[in-house]
């Protein structure tokens, strides 16, 4: 899946020159915790969190008194606090990628680009949406979890024997097992029994069911 398919598209933005609280009050209204900065080229000039705005605030250990604090904030504006180097991706790119990097960088969005122009934004709760559709977690049916010798033609033999007995394969995720010779599949079956499904796994010797459940 392309990033494209699931990224907020034409996401809101700010100005660097907007006053800090303006900002503040965005991300309140929107339930929106990103804020893509664009210069008055429309340009990508920084990215605004609500992480950034935190790191705003006066520290507990201030002298200034609750109306000197009011008054220095309200003074401040993006471009005072908003991160000036962005990591960003391209539309075209797989959100598996768009994981990594936000993974490796220990961030919790990208600013998504076509070009030189924003586009729209992926945040890691869209993340979240790809996983649970993945995994087929909004549809009923019997999840199955096994371990499968990592050889050619194992999954298609599955698929095979669940088809038979009018198993539809509503999803199906695979990953690294603890043993480099074997994969560790997720399935998610409609239009079958746990049992039918339990006793079809543990009709292959080299298949080891780990989990079964409706």
């Amino acid at each position: 899946m392309i990033i494209s398919r699931v990224m907020t598209k034409n996401p809101i933005f700010v100005h660097p020159e907007m006053p800090l609280n303006d900002a503040r009050s965005i991300m309140t209204k929107e339930k929106i915790g990103h804020l893509p900065v664009l210069d008055k080229q429309n340009a990508l000039a920084g990215l605004l969190t609500k992480k950034d705005l935190l790191k705003a605030a006066p520290s507990p250990a201030t002298s200034l008194d609750v109306y000197e604090i009011s008054y220095l904030i309200s003074k401040m504006t993006v471009k005072d606090v908003m991160v000036k180097t962005v990591t960003t991706v391209g539309e075209n790119e797989v959100v598996e990628e768009a994981a990594r990097i936000m993974a490796d960088s220990d961030i919790g969005c990208l600013p998504v680009m076509r070009g030189t122009r924003l586009v729209g934004i992926i945040t890691d709760t869209d993340l979240f949406h790809v996983f649970l559709n993945a995994f087929g977690v909004r549809h009923p049916g019997v999840r199955v979890t096994c371990s499968i010798r990592e050889k050619p033609g194992q999954l298609a033999r599955l698929a095979h024997a669940f088809a038979e007995k009018e198993g539809n394969i509503v999803s199906l995720v695979t990953s690294e097992a603890d043993d480099p010779s074997r994969r560790q599949a997720t399935i998610k079956i409609s239009g079958i029994s746990l049992n039918d499904a339990q006793a079809i796994v543990r009709s292959f010797d080299d298949m080891e069911l780990e989990d079964i459940r409706e």
